[in-house]
């Protein structure tokens, strides 16, 4: 996985049986700034995280998993 790699938005959102579009509308985000977040060509803020966690019943630290198991062995992305 790279840093660059999506913030798990995509695995939680389909793991709670949903699409983009429900997401968009639950949260208020439109499909195509999701779409960019789950392809990792948008950054979101803490506010962004914290707003989807509570759309898909989880917290912003699950956004974080993949991203933060990966950059213990690899902090090639900070340089």
């Amino acid at each position: 996985m790279s840093c660059r790699e999506d913030l798990s938005a995509a695995h939680l959102r389909k793991e709670r049986g949903l699409t983009q579009e429900q997401v968009a509308d639950r949260s208020g985000f439109s499909q195509q700034y999701l779409s960019g977040l789950e392809k990792g060509r948008r950054n979101p803020t803490v506010i962004t995280l914290f707003e989807l966690a509570c759309c898909l019943k989880t917290t912003p630290d699950e956004f974080l998993q993949d991203i933060k198991s990966d950059t213990q062995t690899d902090h090639s992305c900070l340089a």
